[in-house]
């Protein structure tokens, strides 16, 4: 029998853990819904093509990170390792093309075979905005400023640097792929055996490249600024502008790029050197051909996805939780009343802890050991007279109140 742990690389979250979880989820839905984002969900398997399409058969994560699997019907799947392509799937097959822009926000757990690390877990959780139907950049610019709001309203937007850079259009890119072929071309005997297979096929991967051979050629390779179009050049002056305009600052660099051909103009990523090699907090691009190789008609899109363990691991503690209210009845009588009050103080909204059994002062105990503001105490003599005791167990000291003055005594 295997050992009763989690499966390594998987983590329970326990409820304390949870609440900054929570907080993370909920402060980032709030902020892009103030955006007009609508939430949405998609499974969390799909057909192994949607992403084996999406992400390229040769990437990493599709080639050594997917858990993929045959099920009982003799179909190929998919755990989601992100979830860019699964909402462009819903696009396509929901015929979402006359919603368009379709502004969604999305949150949920991804799956990737992968050395656990801080913050980087096998099963892991995102938070994800897209838009779809926008090919101006000021949706790239509205994208970010999302992003922007979510750090901030979680206290982090200070300890991330936001690195902006364009990949072009597709002429830019068909002009600066003949510039790396001919460079690294050059060096084949020197590159990774990873990288000497995307020399041909894809070669603005091996500027993604970790290997560090290959790291000390790509610092002197060629950089795509040199083979923008006038067209690409303006797109990037104009996110740039309205980034300036948003009061969303940002740092440009060269060398920030995304290896798939359906990647178009923006790439972004924020960082920090706070959760150690780990740098990147949320990263996105625009992906103006993905929807068209998933076998949708050409529509652009952009979007971006932040992983949630490293937002709690850099956020500010969460709000308090909410202040409970203990009822302690002495009696059978005064059970059934706890019962009956316990149901109209949380139709109100106050959170209330009834235990389930034991006398006075086991009761109290608990109550205290849960953090309770203040406890209800009803007994026999309190039910003959129509008033409850409150002992406030901050400062000690018990009042009498008229049940029928229960609720604003608490509220105040």
């Amino acid at each position: 029998m295997a050992q009763l742990q989690p499966v390594r690389g998987t983590h329970d979250i326990l409820p304390d853990d949870y609440a900054r979880f929570r907080h993370v989820v909920d402060t980032a839905r709030h902020a892009a819904a103030l955006f007009g984002y609508r939430e949405m969900a998609t499974p969390i398997f799909e057909f192994t093509e949607v992403f084996a399409r999406s992400m390229g058969e040769t990437s990493d994560v599709v080639s050594k990170e997917m858990y993929s699997f045959t099920d009982k019907g003799g179909e190929g799947l998919t755990l989601r390792p992100e979830y860019t392509a699964g909402i462009c799937r819903a696009f396509i097959s929901n015929g979402l093309q006359q919603h368009v822009p379709l502004k969604t926000f999305a949150w949920g757990p991804m799956f990737r075979f992968e050395r656990p690390q801080k913050g980087r877990q096998r099963q892991f959780h995102q938070i994800d905005v897209e838009v779809i139907g926008a090919a101006e950049p000021q949706a790239d610019v509205e994208v970010i400023a999302v992003a922007a709001e979510i750090l901030r309203r979680l206290g982090i937007l200070d300890k991330c640097t936001l690195e902006l850079n364009t990949l072009g259009d597709p002429e830019s890119r068909a002009g600066y792929r003949a510039a790396l072929v001919a460079y690294f071309s050059g060096y084949a005997d020197r590159l990774s055996e990873d990288s000497r297979k995307r020399l041909e096929k894809n070669p603005l991967r091996i500027l993604d490249s970790k290997d560090e051979g290959d790291r000390r050629l790509v610092a002197d390779a060629p950089l795509i600024q040199e083979y923008l179009t006038p067209a690409a050049s303006d797109f990037f002056k104009a996110l740039q502008d309205g980034l300036g305009a948003a009061g969303v600052p940002f740092t440009v660099s060269p060398r920030l790029v995304r290896g798939l051909d359906y990647y178009t103009h923006t790439a972004f990523e924020f960082t920090t050197d706070m959760l150690g090699a780990q740098g990147t907090v949320l990263a996105g691009g625009r992906y103006d051909g993905l929807i068209e190789q998933l076998g949708g008609k050409p529509t652009p899109g952009i979007g971006w996805a932040g992983g949630i363990e490293r937002l709690v691991l850099l956020s500010d503690p969460q709000p308090a939780p909410p202040r409970v209210v203990a009822l302690i009845p002495i009696g059978a009588a005064a059970e059934a009343e706890a019962v009956k009050l316990a149901g109209e103080l949380r139709r109100a909204d106050i959170a209330v802890e009834l235990a389930y059994g034991g006398n006075a002062g086991k009761r109290f105990k608990r109550a205290d050991k849960l953090g309770c503001v203040v406890a209800v105490v009803i007994g026999d003599d309190e039910l003959a007279k129509g008033i409850v005791k409150l002992k406030d167990f901050g400062t000690g000291t018990e009042t009498e109140v008229a049940r029928g003055n229960l609720l604003a005594a608490l509220k105040a």
